[in-house]
């Protein structure tokens, strides 16, 4: 068997190698240490070859110059490999979504660039979902994902504490997030949950969530950096003076909690429980790591509520000299503090409103510390299985001032909690016992899917381009775009004849072949380099016509046409177009847009009977129904892949909805001024170029504004054919 070519994609935070930033941010937490741990746990193993983390390049003065480097090794067959997408600086992950099709598109330029495509693609979080999601239909890998955090959960959850929908849709995308999510549960192959709960009670609401597509595989942690305190590993004393400098009896027994001061946290019930317990008063201290800051009012507004609100409450129960909450501390200092808090024989607690894992609580158990969790989520299962501990309902700040103070009580009880801790992360949460059973389901995945996988690996296997000299592409729609002012036509003719041979000349169309060469015959349009017909459903080359097979192997991918057919025959507003509009790889109907239902809906409608389609409405008009994997914009990413050109080698032009998927990415896009509504929302996309002009000559201008071939555009205009 060959060794195994393993893509990670995580997107948001600041992810490197060393001294990880966990807590600068809401962004960088958890995950970041998951994906950067499980890269180097995989690699270690004898059966995997390679493992690329893919994530977004940061130029930006205000964090280090790391998290620009483009690529960082992590070992031996690891490496952090750093892409470019939208502007250079750091970016909250809900700001990352328009440039999502951007980092798909230079995420095929990387790919196309190494020895093999990856056998699996392993997604984090909803933005990488998105990412795996297009780069596993197009190039036909199997993609497995891992959620970290739900969208559904998380709305719900702010919503019963009385946030406005509104306001919540503006600060966290929720809309795009969880149609995202539905999106990626209906395509992902395997879908990894860290507990039995977070696959139950959390993707259990999602629509699309399949039990029987996931596996519970509980993180690791790495017990060389956590171990309890010793004559080897002592608490340091740097470590101890970022607690103790608040503490007026600094050797009382510590409750440590560690994390970034969210919301969701709880924090703020932490602090009235120990607050409102005389008797914690009197037997303990209070550590709050969350985070680090150099002034709270520079802090985004949902950490600075948190932070305020958190001194505020310290002063409302006077717990001055009983309170550290550092500002600043090194990601080594970590360890150091949880060892502090066991030799001082205190507890660690989470006392979050949900919590899909805890990696925290394994962090501490390691260290012999331990544990007060919250009920809701992963803690569960940490619990039960290391039995160190005590759970607490989150809400209730009585019942968490009770529970630290029974888990202090009793001496033995304390020390037998510490060696179970320890004891029960070695049998179930370190990354070797992770990573063996992520390989042996890997393993089943590829045997289940190597049929396909092969036939898609043989779509893409390197064989002599049909257009070799072409280095440089214009890709059109035809009507509304190409087609619609005769004078416009020509003065583009013009300029297209005297551009250099290395520039080709395609069109995209709705239109089926026969009827694409004949209306472009009609206006005396020369035959294309490529033609892309029935709303990319088909690909053809030169004067031959010449079928591109391998795009049709590849997105006959769960097309079951028959059916689809016959459940849209119950959609009222649908009327099936006549017979010669319709193609192997293509439904069109006629739309009524007074009756027809919201797409979503018909999406739904589908999903319901367990069929899968690409579903393009435009101009309130019509309603084309394509297999998964088929549109224009994706049909030109495989060329852009199959020929190894970067999608900026290609300028696109269009007119309205059935256009926005080439529009969108790293190509260079122009709109012509006599566009739909459907597409005003592009504007602003540094990459997209609304022109004045109409019809050809908006094409012509879009040409100009990037100096795509038009060295010669005013002698062409000058001659006014």
């Amino acid at each position: 068997m060959k060794e195994l070519y393993i893509l990670m994609l995580s997107l948001h935070g600041l992810i490197r190698g060393n001294d990880m930033e966990l807590g600068c941010d809401a962004d960088t937490g958890g995950q970041v240490l998951y994906v950067v741990e499980l890269a180097r746990a995989l690699a270690r193993q004898p059966q995997v070859g390679k493992v690329d983390l893919l994530t977004r390049r940061i130029e930006d003065p205000s964090v280090s110059a790391d998290y620009a480097r483009l690529e960082e090794t992590l070992g031996n067959n690891a490496r952090i490999i750093r892409l470019q997408c939208g502007p250079r600086r750091y970016l909250r992950k809900e700001s990352l979504w328009p440039y999502l099709d951007q980092l798909v598109d230079r995420a095929l330029l990387f790919l196309r660039g190494q020895k093999r495509l990856p056998d699996v693609i392993h997604s984090h979080y909803a933005d990488a979902g998105y990412v795996g999601m297009q780069l596993s239909q197009l190039l036909g890998i199997p993609q497995i994902h891992t959620g970290h955090s739900l969208g559904r959960s998380k709305q719900q959850r702010l919503l019963a504490q009385g946030r406005k929908p509104q306001a919540l849709e503006r600060q966290f995308s929720f809309y795009r997030r969880i149609a995202t999510e539905e999106a990626v549960l209906q395509h992902a192959s395997l879908v990894i949950t860290s507990t039995p709960q977070e696959s139950v009670e959390q993707y259990g609401l999602y629509t699309n969530y399949r039990p029987e597509r996931a596996v519970v595989i509980p993180p690791g942690t790495d017990i060389s950096r956590f171990s309890p305190p010793s004559r080897q590993k002592p608490v340091e004393v740097e470590t101890a003076d970022l607690i103790d400098r608040f503490l007026a009896h600094p050797r009382k027994p510590l409750v440590l909690t560690i994390c970034r001061p969210e919301i969701r946290k709880n924090l703020g019930a932490l602090v009235a429980a120990f607050g409102s317990s005389p008797k914690l008063h009197e037997q303990a201290n209070l550590a709050i790591v969350a985070g680090n800051r150099d002034d709270i009012r520079q802090l985004d507004a949902a950490q600075n509520e948190v932070m305020t609100d958190l001194l505020l409450d310290i002063d409302r129960y006077d717990l001055w000299g009983k309170v550290a909450l550092p500002k600043h501390h090194k990601p080594s200092d970590i360890a150091g503090f949880y060892r502090l808090a066991a030799q001082r024989r205190g507890v660690f607690i989470n006392p979050a409103l949900t919590e899909p894992f805890g990696l925290t609580l394994i962090e501490a158990a390691a260290s012999g510390l331990p544990i007060i969790a919250t009920e809701d989520g992963g803690p569960r299962d940490i619990v039960a299985n290391c039995k160190n501990g005590i759970l607490v309902n989150p809400s209730d700040t009585g019942a968490i001032a009770e529970a630290i103070e029974y888990a202090l009580a009793d001496p033995m009880r304390w020390r037998r909690w510490a060696r179970d801790g320890v004891s029960g992360v070695k049998n179930h949460y370190t990354w070797e016992a992770h990573v063996r059973r992520y390989l042996h389901v890997l393993s089943r995945l590829l045997h289940q899917e190597r049929k396909r996988i092969r036939r898609n690996l043989a779509i893409y296997q390197r064989q002599p381009r049909p257009l070799p000299l072409i280095s440089h592409m214009l890709i059109t729609d035809i009507d509304n775009t190409l087609l619609g002012d005769r004078a416009a036509l020509r003065r583009l003719l013009a300029i297209l004849r005297a551009t250099p041979p290395n520039l080709g000349f395609g069109v995209a169309t709705g239109r089926t072949l026969e009827s694409a060469v004949k209306i472009l015959k009609e206006w005396s349009v020369p035959l294309p380099d490529v033609l892309i017909t029935a709303v990319g459903s088909e690909i053809y080359y030169g004067p031959e016509l010449r079928p591109d097979l391998g795009w049709q192997n590849l997105i006959k991918y769960l097309w079951r046409r028959d059916a689809i057919e016959n459940v849209l025959r119950k959609v009222p507003g649908l009327k099936l177009q006549a017979g010669e509009n319709q193609r192997e790889f293509k439904l069109s109907y006629n739309v009524d847009p007074e009756k027809m239902p919201p797409v979503a809906k018909i999406r739904a409608l589908l999903r319901e009977q367990n069929l899968s389609a690409h579903l393009i409405y435009s101009r309130q008009t019509y309603l084309d129904v394509l297999p998964l994997r088929a549109s224009k914009g994706r049909a030109i990413r495989y060329l852009a892949y199959k020929w190894g050109l970067p999608l900026r080698a290609f300028l696109v032009a269009g007119d309205s909805g059935n256009d926005h998927e080439m529009l969108i990415g790293d190509t260079l896009g122009v709109i012509v001024a006599n566009h739909s509504s459907e597409l005003a929302s592009l504007k602003g996309n540094e990459q997209i170029y609304f022109a004045r002009s109409a019809y050809a000559d908006g094409i012509a201008e879009g040409m100009a504004h990037y100096e795509f071939g038009t060295s010669i555009m005013e002698t062409a205009n000058a001659a006014q054919i």
